[in-house]
């Protein structure tokens, strides 16, 4: 009878195994099977809780513990643009200019912008904290603040340099919004750190250019190898922040969408004033919003009723393109003044460049 039951029955199908018996039953050569990766494990960590650090619109910073999709809906932002700040991946400097949120990742400092607050994934980094610093500063006080300062900044410089200070000593003013403000400290960090390692590169450049072209070795010429290595990598990075502030200065509809004081209190108006429509009474005692029949309705209060809807979207559409208007053009200005500094910058890299290609080295031996 068994034997009859094991012939009718189907044959277990090979999913229906016992799956770790399967892994653990070594193969034909004695190996160990193959163990899959636990996707759902690490699906878990990536959506896990993280810290961050937020900074308000007074200057007070605390430290928050925050998944992803909660900050995705905090700050209305695509999971992509998350991955832009995560300090794992490697992402070419952005500035991006979302509904309710700006999204910076220049050099060290990546970081979400809201006109609320900024909040930064939670490092040990020197650049990240000196940032934290310097805005938290500039917040709590109504004076102009100091020009950055990064590590590397009281070396002296050579051929080419800049002082940066008379760009920088008129930042912040007290007008601008949160939102502009934060921008600003990061442009700031990021233009003087590519500054000062510029500076180191060329501090190092041109004596060792001068050393090679009056005694040319395998060794100085392989320093200068290396040495251009790195200005090839230090004029991509420079010249990446450059197009990019280039190109919001170029589009006015990006630079509106970074308005986000100002779309947040437009929001505000209209929903309060809608708020106010609703509680308006007419003389007769009835609500002019309030939905009433055709046949039942004053006349003189439907007229009404339309009457303040035309005005006051009329009012709002002129304020609206005003207020737009006037935060292009302080968010150009404020653009306009570190694309000064970062294409000196580049020229600097430049002339660099120019000086190693025009010297009588052996042909081929410092092409990267």
């Amino acid at each position: 009878m068994a034997d009859l039951k094991e012939r009718l029955l189907a044959p277990k199908p090979a999913s229906a195994l016992n799956v770790r018996e399967v892994s653990n039953r070594p193969s034909a050569s004695g190996r160990q099977a193959f163990q899959g990766v636990d996707v759902l494990g690490l699906k878990k960590r990536g959506q896990g809780l993280r810290s961050w650090i937020r900074v308000d619109t007074s200057g007070n910073s605390q430290a928050i513990e925050v998944d992803k999709f909660t900050m995705m809906r905090r700050c209305d932002l695509p999971a992509r643009d998350l991955r832009l700040l995560d300090p794992l991946f490697v992402y070419p400097s952005t500035i991006l200019g979302r509904e309710k949120a700006i999204v910076v990742n220049l050099e060290q400092i990546r970081c979400i912008i809201t006109a609320d607050e900024v909040l930064l994934l939670n490092s040990l980094d020197s650049y990240v904290l000196h940032y934290v610093m310097e805005l938290q500063r500039r917040l709590t006080t109504t004076g102009v603040g100091e020009v950055w300062q990064s590590d590397s900044s009281d070396m002296n410089r050579r051929r080419g340099s800049r002082n940066f200070e008379n760009v920088f000593s008129n930042s912040s003013p007290d007008y601008l919004p949160f939102e502009f403000r934060a921008l600003e400290v990061a442009l700031e960090a990021a233009c003087t750190f590519l500054d000062s390692q510029a500076a180191e590169l060329e501090i190092e450049a041109y004596p060792l250019l001068d050393e090679l072209t009056s005694k040319i070795s395998t060794l100085n010429l392989e320093r200068v190898r290396r040495l251009k290595s790195r200005l090839v990598a230090l004029t991509r990075r420079v010249q990446k922040v450059r197009d990019e502030i280039e190109q919001l200065m170029d589009d006015d509809g990006d630079m509106a969408e970074m308005y986000l004081t100002e779309k947040k209190r437009r929001m505000e108006l209209s929903f309060y004033g809608d708020q106010s429509m609703v509680g308006y009474k007419s003389v007769d005692g009835a609500s002019i919003s309030a939905p009433v029949s055709p046949v039942s309705s004053p006349p003189d209060s439907r007229k009404l009723e339309k009457s303040f809807s035309i005005a006051r979207s009329r009012h709002e559409s002129m304020r609206s393109s005003e207020s737009t208007t006037e935060s292009i053009e302080e968010l150009e200005m404020l653009l306009e003044a570190y694309f000064v500094v970062i294409d000196s910058t580049l020229n600097k890299l430049t002339s660099v460049n120019t000086v190693i290609y025009t010297n009588p080295f052996p042909s081929g031996f410092i092409t990267v």
